[in-house]
């Protein structure tokens, strides 16, 4: 939108509050008797300043270089106005201030747009995963700093190399304090989590170009630890005096039994338990996760360990004593040490086992362990499925006794026979 607007454009100064000797320069920018000022983070003797010119008195070389710089900053606000009149935008005071500092929407910056979108998730991330956002952040600044020695760029600098460059960069990051550094999944996620925010921006039209348009994301496939039935049954098998190490088996089993998470089975309470249409017992809940319905029959081990603990709760809303998952996946180690399992055992492995040892593996369809488990896409599931080789086999040694007793039948059928 074109405007008659009027432009004012002069220098002005304060005094320094922490010294009166010296002035603070600032920039007034005035359309239509609106003004906006801004500093310059300049500032100069009071002696040195000559009001009438606004400029400093070019005594030396240093006042002249500063007289050079208002200069630069003043043909700088002419031109963010002349951009402001070139699209067609209405022209304000504020406006050409914000796009001489970057902060309007054409020139929006990558780390205030991934404030932007880290502030505007809150309530729509779980804090695990908002913790994850704000790890790229700050791998984002690292690099920033160390790469191309500045704290921020505008997202018009977005580029394939930069997302190349930053990509290599956290593959060879090297943490100050002693911990594992990220595999090739874990770097694709934070490369995924870069690009919802380029998405992000380019849907608010922030940026009319997607940087990530020739680069793909390349998760490797790793295949699900889980227990066979042999290591579960050595799991149920064996008691520990330790308290402790008794409770976390029993509350690890109680995962291999429902498939609910670490994080589902500390919230359980005891309005939670419904009895339902088959007289069953089962759990009724929401995946924290992804706010999935779940509707879990108790399988006969799970209501084992429920009624272990029936009395044993100090608290009223939680069903189940359950540590912090650090010291939940310290013990199991110990425990899988104890029973002979040579795995690496996780809380979220009795999960896996749920879903391939338990089901899966006695012929639940996949349909129904997706919903069990809460996943939102079947191809979720499907990994599991992957890799349950007996499974596989056992589904064509049916298919070949299928083809065997169809031979057999044709074998036995009487033969006619035409002249």
């Amino acid at each position: 939108m074109r405007t008659d607007s009027t432009l004012g454009v002069i220098f002005f100064t304060r005094r320094k509050r922490s010294n009166p000797e010296l002035l603070d320069i600032y920039v007034r920018i005035t359309v239509n008797k609106q003004r906006a000022e801004l500093s310059i983070k300049r500032d100069i003797s009071v002696c040195n300043w000559d009001i009438f010119r606004c400029r400093a008195k070019e005594i030396d070389h240093n006042h002249i270089l500063l007289n050079t710089y208002l200069d630069d900053v003043y043909a700088e606000v002419l031109n963010a106005h002349k951009q402001l009149h070139s699209e067609r935008k209405v022209i304000t005071a504020k406006g050409i201030k914000l796009r001489y500092l970057g902060e309007d929407e054409q020139r929006m910056t990558l780390m205030k747009s991934v404030e932007y979108h880290n502030q505007n998730i809150n309530n729509e991330l779980r804090t695990g995963t908002l913790k994850n956002y704000f790890s790229t952040e700050n791998y984002l600044r690292q690099f920033l700093q160390e790469k191309h020695k500045t704290d921020d760029i505008y997202l018009v600098q977005l580029n394939y190399r930069f997302i190349v460059n930053f990509e290599n960069y956290i593959r060879t990051y090297k943490p100050q304090k002693e911990r594992r550094t990220c595999t090739n999944n874990g770097v694709m996620k934070h490369m995924s989590r870069l690009m919802k925010i380029v998405n992000m921006a380019i849907r608010m039209e922030w940026l009319d170009k997607d940087p990530f348009k020739n680069y793909k994301l390349r998760f490797v496939k790793n295949e699900r630890d889980y227990l066979t039935e042999r290591e579960l049954y050595l799991f149920e098998e064996t008691t520990f005096m330790t308290v402790s190490l008794q409770i976390v088996k029993d509350i690890f089993l109680f995962s291999c039994y429902t498939g609910l998470s670490y994080i589902d089975i500390r919230e359980l309470n005891p309005n939670q338990i419904h009895v339902g249409i088959d007289g069953n017992k089962w759990i009724h809940t929401k995946r924290i996760k992804t706010n999935e319905q779940l509707k879990i029959p108790l399988l006969p081990k799970a209501k084992e360990i429920l009624e272990k603990y029936k009395n044993k709760i100090i608290t009223s809303d939680k069903l189940l004593p359950v540590y912090s998952n650090q010291k939940m996946n310290k013990n199991l180690k110990e425990i899988a040490k104890v029973c002979g399992i040579h795995k690496n055992i996780t809380f979220h492995v009795a999960r896996h086992t749920f879903a391939t040892t338990v089901t899966l593996s006695n012929g639940v369809p996949i349909e129904t362990v997706s919903k069990l488990l809460g996943h939102t896409k079947l191809t979720t599931t499907q990994i599991y499925a992957r890799v349950l080789q007996k499974k596989v086999g056992e589904d064509m040694q049916n298919l070949m006794n299928l083809f065997e007793a169809k031979e057999k039948q044709r074998s036995e059928a009487p033969k006619s026979y035409h002249n």
